[in-house]
């Protein structure tokens, strides 16, 4: 039996204006709006993105987070915290460089640069 990842979640008190953002930084399409609970997002590329309303989030640092790789990781950061994202830290593991960021609703991802594999390693 073999599973496909098709969809990662986010829940978010104000889900719209969250979906639309990360819509706009990932030049995908906002597909379903389902009456404002629950917005899904298709991206070029990878899962689709969903954004689901809840009454509160849960507090403290995400336990899963989107992890985005560039080949020019200093200049995208710069166009995201111009868009609204957070910067938390720049950080190297050995070599490998990537920068944490929050959304402009706190929820933490990262940048890396873009490997010969196109993955970041």
């Amino acid at each position: 039996m073999t599973m496909t990842l098709a969809m990662v979640t986010t829940d978010s008190t104000d889900p719209g204006p969250l979906a639309a953002w990360w819509a706009e930084q990932l030049g995908g399409t906002i597909v379903a709006d389902n009456d404002g609970f629950y917005y899904m997002v298709q991206v070029p590329a990878g899962p689709m993105l969903a954004f689901q309303q809840v009454e509160a989030t849960s507090p403290g640092k995400n336990r899963l987070h989107l992890d985005l790789v560039s080949a020019d990781r200093p200049a995208q950061v710069e166009q995201l915290v111009a868009a609204g994202a957070s910067k938390i830290a720049d950080r190297d593991g050995g070599g490998f460089w990537w920068t944490t960021l929050a959304d402009p609703q706190g929820n933490e991802f990262c940048v890396a640069d873009s490997g010969a594999d196109g993955t970041g390693h």
